[in-house]
């Protein structure tokens, strides 16, 4: 408890748009302190390879505050309460100058990372309850220390930016980590909107994981579009990447990865397709369909999972999301089905 008081005491105290860029969050106002954040109390039942579990917990709690200050600085600061993924910890904490936006706008501090469509989306507005498992295996960790330069052109059109790109240069250890080694993992994403509705997506990652005076080397690389129109949206995804000298396993969002040196390349990719449908009376149904292969050399070791997902909007900060996951794992042959009830307050 003392470390959750001091934690908000810190988050409180601290003076004065502010762009989104990489912050889960928008300002509500563009004077003084806005003070924003969001609840996720949450139900899972899951089959578990015949061993059946339950739970309510708290997905997320998230508080946070952001600014601006005189002149061209915003700040953006967000700490994660929940238990379950170990909080309380500083999640989002850094600062931007905004004199060159919207073309060149710059960060510097702890931040989500610049990589592919649902890492990009913010946890209060995914539209399944969880991100892919693919994700959160090639895409972790999530954020990182470092600087990153983000910017956005419309080009001839007024309407809306035809590209957005951003680029970030970062430790590579993860959050609320000093680094390891004096590398530095670079990270870039590229967005290209034609059209208002269409956005064409491309992600690169590369970085060393291992301690100092490994011979490893990591490489991610991604391509997403979107696609929304008449109430229907379309999302696909695709990550490939390869463990050069190491092996990491697990991640995602409030998880460690574990790394180990390993000999040889691991390559191993995913991907998922999604489709909504926004109804006349807040209700969005929700299919999505996804894929990870651990080691694309070996057989039998495909992750598949089909969800079957509705959303109800009682209004603009409150939601509704069931999901009943079905998942099939090479090697598993008992019951292995979710099922998962989600309501979110956003403040």
């Amino acid at each position: 408890m003392k470390k959750i008081l001091i934690t908000l005491f810190a988050l409180m105290i601290l003076s004065p748009v502010v762009m989104k860029g990489q912050g889960c969050m928008e300002a509500k106002s563009e004077d003084g302190v806005n003070v924003m954040g969001y609840l996720q109390p949450q139900f899972e039942y899951n089959e578990n390879n015949g061993n059946a579990t339950s739970n309510f917990y708290f997905q997320r709690a998230r508080i946070g505050v952001m600014g601006t200050i005189p002149y061209d600085f915003s700040y953006y600061a967000l700490v994660e309460f929940s238990p379950k993924i170990g909080g309380p910890y500083l999640l989002d904490f850094f600062i931007t100058w905004h004199r060159l936006g919207p073309w060149a706008n710059i960060s510097v501090g702890q931040f989500k990372q610049p990589f592919g469509l649902e890492l990009s989306t913010p946890c209060q507005k995914l539209h399944t309850i969880n991100r892919s498992k693919f994700v959160g295996e090639l895409a972790s960790p999530f954020r990182d220390i470092g600087i990153m330069v983000y910017g956005g052109t419309p080009l001839f059109n007024k309407e809306h930016n035809v590209l957005d790109w951003k680029l970030a240069v970062t430790n590579g250890s993860g959050a609320n980590v000093i680094d390891n080694n004096r590398n530095k993992t670079i990270t870039a994403r590229l967005v290209f909107s034609p059209l208002e509705f269409l956005h064409i997506g491309g992600s690169y990652k590369t970085g060393k994981v291992l301690p100092q005076g490994g011979d490893d080397k990591l490489t991610r690389y991604g391509a997403d579009i979107s696609v929304e129109k008449f109430n229907f949206l379309f999302q696909g995804e695709y990550i490939g990447g390869v463990d050069d000298g190491f092996k990491l396993d697990g991640g995602g969002c409030g998880q460690d990865p574990t790394i180990a040196p390993a000999i040889g390349e691991l390559k191993k990719n995913g991907f998922s397709t999604m489709l909504l449908y926004k109804t006349p009376w807040n209700l969005q149904p929700v299919v999505k369909y996804e894929m990870f292969d651990p080691d694309s050399d070996a057989d039998n070791n495909m992750k598949s999972s089909a969800t079957f997902g509705l959303n109800y909007f009682f209004n603009e900060w409150t939601r509704l999301q069931i999901n009943y996951i079905i998942n099939d794992y090479a090697g598993v042959t008992k019951a292995n089905n979710q099922i998962m009830a989600q309501l979110q307050v956003i403040f």
